[in-house]
């Protein structure tokens, strides 16, 4: 992944907001505004050299493809997208849900199994006399996701032993409903040869 800076992502997450597009107005209408008006055209220049935001004959931004394809991609998985966000910066719970844009059961979820695999840290801190869940990611959440960039999320080992298991689970009971059918024995084991070479494909 292409490396975003704090404001980078403020920026970006306005465009997303936005429905794609923004303009002057947006951004002094938001809490951007407390970077200063310097700090802010840097980052706009930035983006826009790195082609992560394009520039309208009217004047307004809109966010690139490129990189709606950092953290607002179905392409990604959600797990894929918290670690990314996180390597960016810490966040709270909501935090996470605004910016990617997800259901809480899933964030949620996916939050559990990541910190079960001792990718991200939840810890509490109190903020206006509140107690919140801080989630930031570990060395190993990084070491994960910056694989992916080589090697895509497909070939990731987070929870790739339970996935196979679900999928040697599923072809276990196919062979299981083949052996107990009534069709003639030779073409029983035509479809048993054919679910054992699809289970040597998915090296299960």
């Amino acid at each position: 992944m292409r490396k975003l800076g704090t404001i980078d992502l403020e920026i970006l997450f306005l465009a997303v907001k936005e429905k794609g597009t923004f303009d002057e107005n947006n951004l002094e209408n938001s809490e951007l505004k407390r970077h200063g008006v310097g700090k802010i055209l840097d980052t706009l220049a930035s983006l826009k050299d790195r082609k992560f935001i394009s520039l309208n004959s009217d004047g307004s931004f809109s966010i690139t493809q490129l990189a709606r394809e950092i953290l607002w991609s179905p392409n990604i998985p959600i797990w894929g997208r918290i670690l990314r966000l996180l390597q960016i910066k810490s966040c709270t719970l909501n935090q996470i849900i605004d910016i990617i844009g997800t259901s809480e059961d899933k964030i949620m979820q996916e939050l559990e199994e990541l910190r079960k695999n001792e990718f991200v840290l939840m810890s509490p801190q109190r903020q206006d006399d509140k107690l919140i869940k801080m989630y930031e990611i570990l060395p190993e959440g990084i070491e994960e996701i910056d694989k992916t960039d080589t090697q895509g999320f497909n070939k990731s080992n987070f929870r790739k032993s339970e996935l196979n298991g679900g999928i040697t689970q599923i072809i276990n009971d196919i062979q299981n409903e083949i052996q107990k059918s009534n069709i003639l024995e030779h073409e029983k084991n035509r479809i048993i040869e054919k679910v054992k070479d699809l289970r040597n494909r998915l090296e299960i």
